[in-house]
């Protein structure tokens, strides 16, 4: 559309000369077919002002309009930035409370086994601020970092991932499986980053795994569809509700069925990130009490 824009200023005198082109060819050359248009000075300064005056409120009106927007956009990213400290400054309370009543139940427990409980309470709550201190140095640096633009192999990805799954906590207690369609043809490949690619796949897989209960299945699969390749993690796990979906991909964000869950609460925000970076999208379905599918859509080419 940006570019579109500049043709509106030509449209008027591609207009006039089209019209000029069908009088010329659609009247008899005989005759002389001439208009003559007479007015006083008076009717002229009359309408010149009326142009200039609807001229200048049509400046004066985008002025406003292009300064509310610039305010409601500011208001926004302001708003957006007050809830992000406000989740980062509960992600950081909740583990940091935990590691002082470890230190302090380390120094008061007679016990060789107390002190050695509290010492793993401590080094869990350490290693989950380690992992959302990197996760959001990922998050910050996908901003700047340049990326590569060598194709991806995606059924080789997606086995790749599929395997670090099984790997996975939990992964033996759920059924996981693997779709990529072979016939009539294989899948594209995609141009890309493929350590960002695979680290977006994981995450899926990765929160799917995490929110599914023992006995769900989580599927992975792709798919062809015009232009773009589909990437779709399914679950049948709890479902998100509708006023939590259009959250899920801001950073740090916890619904109701999350807060008891360990994570960083950035996976989601970093799959969206790499799939921007990437100039493509993410979606999802869910429902209550049947499962949930999240999509990841790459352009091909």
């Amino acid at each position: 559309m940006k570019r579109l824009r500049w043709i509106f200023p030509f449209i008027p005198i591609v207009v006039g000369a089209g019209l000029a082109l069908y009088f010329f060819l659609s009247f008899d050359l005989q005759y002389d077919h001439i208009v003559y248009l007479r007015a006083d000075l008076g009717s002229l300064s009359l309408l010149l002002g009326l142009l200039l005056s609807g001229i200048t409120a049509a400046i004066l009106a985008l002025l406003e309009w292009s300064e509310r927007y610039r305010q409601r956009v500011r208001d926004e990213s302001a708003g957006e930035r007050r809830r992000f400290l406000r989740r980062l400054d509960h992600e950081l309370k909740n583990p940091l409370t935990a590691i002082r009543a470890g230190l302090v139940n380390m120094a008061e427990s007679p016990s060789d086994e107390a002190r050695s409980a509290a010492l793993l309470s401590v080094e869990a709550q350490a290693l989950r601020l380690s992992r959302l201190s990197a996760d959001l140095r990922k998050l910050a640096e996908l901003e700047v970092r340049l990326v590569e633009r060598s194709p991806v192999d995606i059924p080789g990805l997606l086995r790749e991932a599929f395997a670090m799954a099984q790997d996975q906590p939990g992964a033996a207690e759920r059924h996981l499986n693997l779709s990529i369609p072979q016939a009539p043809w294989p899948l594209p490949k995609v141009p890309g980053d493929p350590d960002l690619l695979l680290l977006a796949i994981h995450n899926l897989l990765e929160n799917a795994l995490k929110f599914c209960r023992p006995g769900d299945t989580v599927e992975l699969r792709a798919f062809e569809d015009g232009a773009s390749i589909v990437i779709e993690v399914a679950d049948t796990g709890p479902g998100i509700p509708d006023d939590e979906q259009p959250h899920v991909w801001e950073e740090l964000y916890r619904g109701e069925i999350g807060r008891g869950i360990p994570g960083s609460g950035l996976g989601l925000a970093l799959v969206r990130a790499i799939a921007e970076r990437h100039n493509g999208r993410v979606g999802l379905r869910s429902r209550l009490g049947q499962g949930t599918v999240f999509t990841l859509h790459l352009p091909v080419g």
